[in-house]
């Protein structure tokens, strides 16, 4: 792999620790600011949104631009909204620089997982983005729980400047290996393509794949601490290193699903999505019992993530040579699947069911998942000219590189 993925990787981590770093420091933040816990929660929705809307947006506002250049331009406006928020005395300062923040990262995330494609070849285009979207989970590893410890200990603003520092070399990281890389294909990019590659039935049954693939684990994950210390039985401090063991099966199962979905795709939805039903319906039915579902939520974690590199290399087979609206919207298809889960998860909480019924939120969305998976197979045998993705170690399409 070329050095400028690991380099990727490593901002997606910087950014990913970012996302999900208020999930710990709420409470401290909410007293800080003098506001509830709810109201500091809104700052996790306004990150949302910010994914949602920002990819798409972005990355057709720099479509004309080489990716180096519109990849720093996000670097720092990142950097800069976290500097804001650690410095602001107020929460609604707080609340625009997290909305700015989560903007400039769904930009960098759209046009990073482009630019990763562009590096390599079609063959081996799953394995890239595996390397960098699993920044993502190695976040969840070790960025996100070191940054609550610095926000327990220091102050949840000297998390924020943690996360601003770490920014700094990502942004020399990406100065110094994307030098020659540019947003063109065979011609010069246009905004009109780009819409009219959207049109397309298969990709969007490609986004629904992706959002619901990304659902069906995260309705189980968003409740695991309630999960595990109230069926369980678990004290509370069980909770961070299952999560953690959740993190170490996801970047496992990211692994192997970048292995084998470039030749695999389908095959690879199919098992990890499988997988994802059996072991949340186990979770369901053996709630009472801690050990078996600790160990089926580290296989769970495997089968989620392995599906990750399958479903964004079907959207890049599906969009063609016009790839940069189609790609960057898969950033928003992922944070609409974030955004579904736990709001599902709660309606059935909040109906009396219970927290050991949320993981058969979990299963109905995989299922659904599966049936998109072949939906999109059906229509790759209508069209298999336009819908089949290369076959490993074909070359990549003609690709202009020029020095910025």
């Amino acid at each position: 792999m070329p050095l400028a993925i690991w380099v990727l990787g490593f901002a997606i981590f910087v950014i990913g620790t970012s996302e999900f770093l208020l999930a710990g420091l709420l409470e401290p933040m909410a007293r800080d600011l003098h506001v509830t816990v709810p109201t500091a929660g809104l700052l996790i929705s306004a990150y949302a949104v910010g994914m949602v809307v920002g990819a798409p947006v972005l990355a057709m506002a720099t479509l004309r631009w080489p990716r180096r250049r519109a990849l720093l331009l996000f670097l720092v406006v990142f950097a800069a909204a976290h500097v804001v928020g650690a410095l602001t005395p107020g929460y609604g300062v707080l609340f625009a620089s997290r909305l700015v923040g989560a903007v400039a990262c769904a930009g960098f995330f759209g046009v990073a997982t482009v630019a990763a494609i562009e590096l390599v070849p079609a063959g081996r285009r799953a394995q890239a983005l595996a390397i960098v979207i699993g920044g993502i989970t190695v976040a969840t590893v070790f960025g996100v729980p070191a940054g609550t410890f610095i926000g327990q200990h220091l102050g949840w603003r000297a998390a924020f400047w943690a996360v601003a520092a770490l920014a700094v070399p990502a942004f020399a990281g990406v100065a110094f290996t994307l030098r020659s890389t540019r947003a063109a294909v065979t011609s010069v990019p246009r905004v009109r393509d780009e819409l009219r590659s959207m049109r397309r039935p298969a990709l969007w049954v490609a986004y629904g794949t992706t959002a619901l693939s990304f659902s069906s684990m995260m309705a189980t994950f968003g409740y695991l601490g309630p999960l595990l210390t109230g069926p369980g039985g678990l004290g509370e401090r069980w909770v961070p290193p299952v999560l953690a063991l959740f993190g170490v099966g996801s970047l496992i199962g990211i692994t192997i699903g970048g292995r084998v979905a470039d030749a695999h795709p389908f095959a690879t939805l199919y098992t990890g999505l499988g997988g994802v039903a059996v072991t949340s319906a186990a979770i369901a039915l053996t709630a009472s019992h801690p050990v078996a579902v600790v160990v089926l939520v580290f296989l769970m974690g495997v089968a989620g993530m392995a599906t990750n590199p399958a479903v964004n290399v079907r959207v890049q087979a599906t969009a063609g040579a016009t790839r940069t609206l189609a790609g960057a919207s898969v950033t928003s298809a992922f944070n609409v699947g974030n955004t579904i889960a736990p709001w599902l998860g709660g309606l059935v909480v909040s109906a009396g069911f219970g927290y050991a019924s949320v993981p058969w939120v979990g299963v109905a969305m995989a299922v659904a998942a599966l049936g998109t998976v072949a939906w999109a197979s059906a229509l790759d045998h209508r069209r298999p000219d336009t819908a089949t993705p290369p076959a490993p170690g074909t070359a990549l399409e003609p690709a202009a590189l020029v020095t910025d």
